[in-house]
């Protein structure tokens, strides 16, 4: 387990329907490599936990987020997180064991990757789904929407 240096707290409007006016930003950020997982620790007390995998696919980096379309990150289930760096008080570089850093995290995508978590891993699902794509790099997957005829 390995924790990143604190980072320098990112305001962010409050999420709970202007009942709080503190502002949300992230508190710690604590890397698990054995489970693949980032703990997120919110302002407002609640802490998130992505997997590397959810981090990997939804990386801000040009080569994954496109040119005005997003590249369908695939075969990525296995995928580590191998170290964090920080990057001002913009927010964090994340190092993935299949060579990718290009990502610039920023507090607000980090939070939004967090109270979004569900509904984008749910959207990514049915990308994958949707392209007969696999999250698992040595799976292929080849669906008809007519089956071929079988022979007689």
């Amino acid at each position: 387990m390995t924790e990143s240096p604190t980072p320098q707290p990112h305001a962010l409007p409050s999420m709970d329907n202007g009942a709080h006016t503190a502002p949300l930003r992230v508190e710690k950020l604590t890397l698990h490599r054995t489970s693949k997982v980032l703990h997120i620790q919110l302002s407002n007390a609640h802490a998130y936990s992505l997997s590397a995998e959810y981090l990997r696919v939804y990386s801000p980096s040009a080569e994954v987020r496109g040119h005005g379309k997003a590249t369908l990150q695939t075969g990525k289930l296995n995928v580590g997180i191998t170290d964090i760096q920080p990057v001002g008080h913009y927010g964090v570089r994340l190092y993935f064991d299949d060579n990718h850093n290009t990502g610039l995290y920023s507090w607000p995508y980090l939070i939004d990757l967090c109270t979004h978590q569900e509904t984008r891993w749910q959207r990514y699902l049915t990308e994958l789904e949707d392209n007969n794509a696999s999250r698992d790099p040595h799976e292929s997957t080849i669906r008809w929407s007519n089956p071929p005829p079988t022979p007689r």
